[in-house]
Order: structure tokens, then C-alpha cells, then sequence
């Protein structure tokens, strides 16, 4: 066998065939198949030349130990974006579909040392202070809520109709956002995500998460906000507004695509069916084989280095793959001896999730109200018809076709939602009739009819 023969060869229809150039984490083939591609790139050694969006290249991280020394080396390795040197020297567009995730805003997810402790500990704070049984209370309402939207006609789609807007509301709850705020926060967040006039639905998000600090500062209650507020880290209104929209944006959206992807393997492998606690399991086996963020983490070397066989600049963008870490061959024998929770799907470190408990506790519950309300569910179209959301980022389904038989709607729960949530935030009357068709208002009615 001759050197060719052993070179690395790329997946079929992957733009570097032949031509030595950076592999590609966008576009259909990638979504369709991300695993060919991170079994390409890990020949290249423990991280691998990529590029995220046309133009837009960095150093991904796709073997366990690399990922988790960079992840837990916050001296030789940046969260401040503003270090981003390709950026600041313009070789990547501000208009770059990738820039909105990448770019710098004042939250502890891009900041570093005293800041970073200041702001991360105030948010892990004021999460911990939430209540798992009003957490479960409160997921289970919204959970009855969407399927009584659609439980009646045997068919849905459960990434539109339930996945996507789930995590949403519940957060909308737990947050202390009253109707009109709620309705705005949905739809900024949504837009970001969906690339439907994405600066203007940021700026929606933002303005509206502007207006509830401004509500909480003057009439707070029992939410998250609230808690944050009053935190010894004394936030400014600026730092709330940037931590909650993280909390919001970078919140909801895995919990959409967790969701998704465990309700996919729990309907494509039968096995789930034959074993007790098959949800918790399907919640595990997603979170090692097909995380709800595939690529991300984004850092920046603080000097010039060699760093997992590739020579980095300071300042060049380092990304780890939690996907390519958690099925590569250094944590098999983990997962075979039984440790199901070393996987890197909440990442590690100073940056791992805050809100890992949490996230897990709605992904569960939901899935538990849907499977409960809803036991013959099964997919309505074959397998190999459906599609992934294309991205370097996020690994989620563009749509869950499933049909059912059909059920009358879950009789409606003690309702959960404090007073202050579903209390007008103070605007003229004309201004909140308006609001009663959004979905965040339409909820809150439905559980006070």
C-alpha cells in the first residue's frame, strides 16, 4: 500500500477532495453526515484546519484530552472575543452568517478572569435558586398547553410545534416576563435562530429584555431576573440585559435541538422500548452521539503557540467539537465501563453550561408529558427523508413529522405562572390589546380561562 493510499480522504462531496483546502462545517453534505466529516478530520491529529462559513476559518479540537486541557487552561487560551484577529483585521465580513454567535457582548461568556467569575457567579447563582418542582410544574403546563394545540388532529411536527417552542415558554415563566414582554422575547429569539431578518429580531430581543430589568428594577418578584438583579455582583442594567439574552438565546436553542434529538432516537431505535427508564437513557445516548451543540467554544490563544499538532497565532479562533470528543476513540472505553456522564456535551471548565441541571430536567419532563399523552407517537414520513439544519454550530432537525391517534386535550393543571407574570407590564390599554395575539398572551390566557 503506497503513501496514497493512506492519505486522509474527505467524505463525498466535501469541497477539500483533492484540493488541500480547509474542510467545510457548512452546507447540506456536512448537516447530512457531520460524522464522516469529524472521522475525516481526526487523521489529521487531535485538531484539524476547518472553515465555519465561506471566508471564516479557525482550528477545531476533535480528541477528548486536547478539548478539555484547552477548555480548562484559561491562561493560554481567551474567551474575549474582541481578540479575534481574522476579525479585526478584516478577513471576516461583520455580515457573516457566523459573526452573530461569535461576536463580543458584556456577558461571562466572553469575558475572562475577575470579570468573568463576577458575572458567571451571579448567573449560576440566581439559576440554582429555582425550584425543581416548580420547574417541573411549570414545563408540564406549557408541555399540556402545545399539545392541546395539536393533539386533536393526530399529526404534528413536533420540532415546530413543540421542541422549538418549549424551552422558550418555560424560560418566559421562569424569567418573570409579563404578556407583551414575553411575546417580543419569543419572537427575537425564534428570528436569531430561524435567519429570519436576524438583526432586527436581536434587536427585539434586546429592547424587550431592556424593558423587563426596567419592570423587575421597579416591581420584582419570584424569577430569575429578579434574583439576578439583587445578587451581590450588583449588576448594572446594561450587564442584566446581556446575561439574560444569553440566558434566553444560548438557553433555549440546545434545549430545542436536545429535545429534538432525543424525541428522533427514541422514534428510530425500538430498543428504547424494551427497557425501563428509556428516557433518561435516550437523553444520555443523545447527549454522547448526537449533541444538541455539535461545534462551538470559541477561543483565542493568548500568544503565538503549538497547540494539538497545529502552530497557532495569537489571536486565531479555536473551537472544540464536543460531537467528534465524545465519539472518538479516548472515551469509548469510558462510556463502555459505564460512566455516562463524561461526556463533553455541557463542555467542562470555568465556560462549562451553568444550566446543565435545569436543561436536563425540562428535556426529561418534557418527554415524559408528550410520551405520556401521547404513547402510539411515531414518525410519518421514513427515516432517511428527514433533514438537519445545515450550520457548523448546532445539531438539530429542520422538522419532526409524526402522526398519532388522536387525543382530546390534557384537562389544564393547577396554573403555576405567578401573578406578576401574567399582570399587564404597565402599558396603555390599546397597546396590550394588541399584544393578545401573540403566543406568550395566548398561553397565559389559556391557563387563566
Amino acid at each position: 500500500m503506497d503513501a496514497h493510499d493512506t492519505a486522509p480522504v474527505p467524505p463525498p462531496g466535501c469541497p477539500a477532495h483533492g484540493s488541500g483546502a480547509r474542510v467545510p462545517l457548512h452546507g447540506p453534505d456536512f448537516a447530512a453526515d457531520p460524522q464522516a466529516y469529524y472521522a475525516y478530520l481526526r487523521q489529521y491529529g487531535p485538531a484539524a484546519p476547518v472553515e465555519l462559513a465561506p471566508g471564516v476559518e479557525a482550528t477545531l479540537v476533535t480528541d477528548y484530552t486536547a478539548a478539555l486541557q484547552l477548555l480548562q487552561d484559561s491562561g493560554l487560551f481567551r474567551k474575549d472575543s474582541r481578540r479575534w484577529r481574522a476579525f479585526n483585521e478584516g478577513e471576516v465580513a461583520p455580515d457573516s452568517p457566523v459573526v452573530p454567535l461569535l461576536a463580543y457582548r458584556k456577558n461571562c461568556m466572553f469575558s475572562d478572569g475577575a470579570e468573568h467569575l463576577r458575572l458567571r457567579q451571579a448567573v449560576t447563582d440566581s439559576m440554582a435558586r429555582v425550584d425543581t418542582r416548580r420547574l417541573s410544574r411549570s414545563t408540564e403546563q406549557v408541555s399540556d398547553y402545545l399539545m392541546a394545540q395539536f393533539s386533536g388532529r393526530g399529526s404534528a411536527d413536533l420540532l415546530g410545534d413543540y421542541a422549538k417552542q418549549l424551552p422558550l415558554f418555560v424560560f418566559n415563566e421562569l424569567f418573570g416576563c409579563p404578556a407583551g414582554i414575553g411575546d417580543r422575547v419569543l419572537f427575537g429569539v425564534s428570528g436569531m435562530f430561524d435567519g429570519v431578518n436576524a438583526e432586527k429580531s436581536a434587536e427585539v430581543l434586546f429592547e424587550a429584555v431592556g424593558e423587563l430589568v426596567a419592570l423587575k428594577r421597579d416591581r420584582p418578584g419570584d424569577d430569575v431576573t429578579s434574583w439576578l438583579m439583587q445578587h451581590q455582583a450588583r449588576l448594572s442594567d446594561d450587564e442584566m440585559v446581556h446575561q439574560l439574552a444569553l440566558l434566553l438565546a444560548a438557553g433555549t436553542e440546545p434545549l430545542r435541538n436536545l429535545i429534538g434529538n432525543a424525541l428522533h432516537r427514541l422514534l428510530t431505535h425500538d430498543a428504547y422500548a424494551y427497557k425501563g427508564g428509556l428516557i433518561d437513557e435516550a437523553v444520555d445516548d443523545t447527549l454522547w452521539e448526537n449533541p444538541p451543540i455539535a461545534n462551538l467554544a470559541p477561543h483565542y490563544p493568548a500568544m503565538d503557540m503549538e497547540f494539538a499538532g497545529q502552530q497557532l497565532r495569537s489571536g486565531d479562533l479555536v473551537l472544540v467539537s464536543f460531537a467528534a470528543a465524545n465519539t472518538g476513540p479516548a472515551l469509548s472505553a469510558a462510556r463502555q465501563a459505564g460512566s455516562n456522564r463524561a461526556h463533553l456535551a455541557w463542555s467542562a471548565g470555568p465556560h462549562a453550561c451553568p444550566s446543565k441541571e435545569p436543561a436536563r430536567q425540562i428535556t426529561v419532563t418534557a418527554l415524559e408529558n408528550l410520551l405520556t399523552r401521547l404513547p402510539d407517537v411515531e414518525l410519518a414520513v421514513p427515516e432517511d427523508s428527514l433533514s438537519w439544519r445545515p450550520g457548523p454550530f448546532n445539531r438539530g432537525l429542520a422538522a419532526l413529522p409524526t402522526r398519532f391517534t388522536p387525543v382530546q386535550p390534557a384537562p389544564r393543571s393547577v396554573p403555576g405562572v405567578r401573578p406578576e407574570t401574567a399582570a399587564s407590564s404597565g402599558r396603555g390599554a390599546e397597546e396590550r390589546r394588541s399584544e393578545r395575539g401573540g403566543r406568550w398572551s395566548q398561553f397565559l390566557n389559556w391557563l387563566t380561562k
